[in-house]
């Protein structure tokens, strides 16, 4: 089987109107990744293509859809994390995917 990859995120119009959302869902955790104005990535420009953007802001939730960010990344206190990389975005993925690799703290 096949490891996802930020590739495999299906992008779209945000629906604020600028930028790009795209989510993507690893075993039992939907990541949310957005580009744009007003988010934190970089570029800050209203492209609509993933290609265009160095950088992405990601959020993390479970099937209940509790936001898991901070259990996924410790020590940061938000529901989202800004300017990862699409680097960023493939490790974060292959952890998700791994199994074992993250059990939430019950």
């Amino acid at each position: 089987m096949k490891n996802k990859t930020f590739n495999d995120i299906q992008f779209k119009n945000h629906p604020n109107g600028y930028g790009i959302l795209g989510t993507l869902v690893v075993n039992d955790f939907t990541i949310s990744v957005i580009a744009g104005p007003g988010c934190y990535s970089f570029p800050k420009q209203d492209f609509k293509s993933p290609d265009k953007f160095t950088s992405f802001e990601v959020a993390i939730w479970d099937d209940n859809g509790k936001f898991v960010t901070q259990d996924i990344f410790p020590g940061h206190e938000n529901d989202v994390i800004g300017w990862l990389s699409k680097d960023d975005i493939n490790d974060l993925i292959l952890k998700l995917e791994t199994q074992n690799a993250w059990i939430p703290e019950v």
